[in-house]
């Protein structure tokens, strides 16, 4: 069965294009989250949001937008002058995209099928771009494509905030991922892409090939609606590393999207995975706190923070995080955490509707990267 390994990756964040300038702005522990300038929210109390700089990215439908960008720095990453004729793109999205005459509707459904290209399109809320890149992996473990690509948009819109605020789950500050005073989401923008290929592939026209994703599991909780359980939590992660072949983790970049209940329900289920492993000293970190929660496309900026978080060596700090809640097997991150040659990392990714998965992705040191 021949390895997926990520080539390319790209991003559109509240810092701006680029999967670099996320990374250096979550390193130095910089956050993105301000009262919406450009954003009209239904709410008279401006809570903080992650909105992309208004001349970082240009084009309407903005969603579409900050795919086409992400996906165009994904592409020239991975050293590939276009899609290949043979690649599946997975699109991930909240809703297939529909004609309507409301500016706000076209940033709420979408993203909009590319023409002349195989496309699948999943959406399982907030976890649809994690469920995406098991997809994708499964697809080229089974011969179905040699490159497959994970994309997906996000832009501020009335319909998914106001979703959001009728279940109380908007914080009236910036978001605090793990923080004991965390009060809930701050919601942020963005696009995201990442490149998965045959490693056969890859290794022939020198592309990168040192990170594959080792490890996939996909739940859904039948009769549960709460985004975050701890006993789904605990068995996604522990069956992706299962999938994977692995008994150790070197750090996880975790949903945490600043809930009390959420976080709550995840620190648990992380807390027994450790204690499994027999570690005590598990670091996990997550980017919310600095860009808001990206709704389905989350996973992306997830999957590019452990990436490079394999490739350095370092968990990056969790911006708003600077009362941790009590552990015994974890290691939260109000700053950089060094990791001495780290070999695995875990994304979690969790929606409504019990929507749960986890990815595992695995740095081989004796290959390109």
């Amino acid at each position: 069965m021949t390895d997926a390994v990520i080539t390319g990756l790209g991003l559109v964040t509240p810092f701006g294009p680029g999967a670099d300038a996320f990374w250096d702005a979550l390193r130095a522990g910089r956050c993105a989250l301000a009262p919406p300038a450009r954003f009209d929210p239904p709410s008279e109390h401006g809570e903080p949001v992650g909105e992309v700089p208004p001349d970082a990215v240009t084009g309407v439908p903005r969603k579409q937008a900050y795919l086409t960008a992400a996906l165009s720095e994904a592409l020239e990453s991975a050293g590939l002058a276009g899609l290949p004729d043979d690649a599946l793109l997975v699109l991930v999205g909240q809703a297939p995209w529909e004609p309507g005459d409301d500016p706000d509707w076209h940033e709420f459904v979408g993203p909009a099928q590319p023409r002349a290209t195989r496309t699948a399109y999943l959406t399982h809320a907030c976890a649809s771009a994690a469920f995406g890149i098991a997809f994708a992996r499964d697809a080229i473990r089974a011969g179905l494509t040699g490159t497959a690509v994970v994309a997906g948009g996000s832009a501020l819109n009335r319909y998914e905030y106001a979703s959001l605020q009728a279940v109380r789950a908007i914080s009236r500050s910036a978001a605090r991922p793990f923080d004991r005073e965390r009060s809930g989401i701050s919601i942020g923008e963005g696009g995201g892409a990442v490149v998965l290929e045959d490693a056969s592939r890859a290794a022939s026209r020198g592309a990168a090939t040192d990170v594959l994703v080792a490890g996939a599991c996909r739940r859904v909780g039948a009769g549960k609606s709460a985004a975050s359980d701890t006993g789904l939590i605990e068995e996604c992660v522990r069956e992706a590393l299962a999938d994977a072949g692995m008994d150790r983790l070197d750090h996880v970049h975790a949903h945490a999207t600043g809930t009390p209940q959420g976080d709550q329900a995840e620190l648990a289920a992380l807390e027994a995975v450790a204690a499994a492993l027999g570690r005590d000293d598990l670091p996990v970190s997550s980017h919310k706190g600095a860009i808001g929660h990206l709704l389905h496309v989350s996973c992306l900026p997830a999957v590019v923070a452990a990436v490079k978080a394999l490739r350095t060596g370092e968990t990056p700090p969790t911006a708003g995080l600077t009362d941790p809640e009590p552990t015994k097997r974890l290691r939260l991150a109000p700053g950089r955490i060094p990791v001495d040659e780290p070999a695995t990392a875990a994304v979690t990714s969790f929606g409504f509707g019990s929507n749960n998965s986890t990815v595992v992705l695995a740095r081989r040191r004796d290959t390109p990267g």
